[in-house]
């Protein structure tokens, strides 16, 4: 399957069989173009603000899974599992879903906008995931430290950060090189898209960074 980044939270996972798409965001509110002529099967929303809720964007007619619950379209599973946009169970930002999607074989967790360390059965929820799409920078979702724990509970074989500070926008959160050094990776460089299959997932684990 390949994994192509859409900007901020929103990526696009193409598999044998179906597409899928998360979070995708308006382009005016956030002060970048979305990507043009992305259709999908499926489309995940982890919470309704305008940077993840942009569904009118995404061609095909697909299958939009919004909130928890149990969901097969096109032989790709899809489990959205409940919790907050921040550390204050929804107070001050409200609800979120993570979304676990085994697509070709492959099991994905997308965090959306995470705002807290997970609880023990959450971890036992989102068991045995192999790419981890996690929010990194900081102010509307859990920091580089806090992802670096919830990594550690997860243990995922690919981490993906995602929601982060760039030179054009989110400049008031911060830039992945913050969570990449406290990773000790560093040395990581952006690529532009990830291909992967079952078989040829990292013995251990692996930071990619996808602009």
């Amino acid at each position: 399957m390949e994994i192509l980044p859409l900007g901020h939270a929103s990526f696009k996972l193409r598999g044998k069989f179906a597409t899928v798409v998360t979070d995708p965001y308006d382009e005016k509110e956030m002060g970048i173009k979305y990507p043009k002529h992305i259709e999908a099967d499926i489309l995940t929303i982890s919470h309704n603000h305008f940077d993840h809720n942009a569904k009118g964007l995404i061609g095909g007619s697909p299958f939009v899974v919004e909130g928890a619950g149990e969901y097969e379209i096109k032989g790709v599973s899809v489990i959205g599992v409940g919790s907050f946009h921040d550390d204050k169970n929804g107070e001050e930002r409200g609800k979120n879903t993570m979304y676990r999607i085994e697509i070709d074989g492959i099991r994905l967790l997308h965090l959306g906008d995470l705002g807290h360390v997970l609880s023990s059965a959450q971890v036992d929820v989102v068991d045995g995931v192999d790419v981890l799409f996690i929010p990194v920078g900081g102010v509307y979702t859990i920091d580089a430290e806090k992802a670096a724990q919830v990594i550690s509970d997860i243990e995922p074989r690919i981490v993906i950060p995602m929601h982060y500070g760039t030179d054009t926008y989110n400049k008031s959160l911060a830039p992945v090189s913050v969570f990449l050094k406290q990773m000790g990776k560093e040395s990581v460089t952006p690529g532009a898209k990830l291909t992967i299959s079952r078989d040829k997932l990292p013995a251990e684990m692996q930071v990619v960074v996808l602009e």
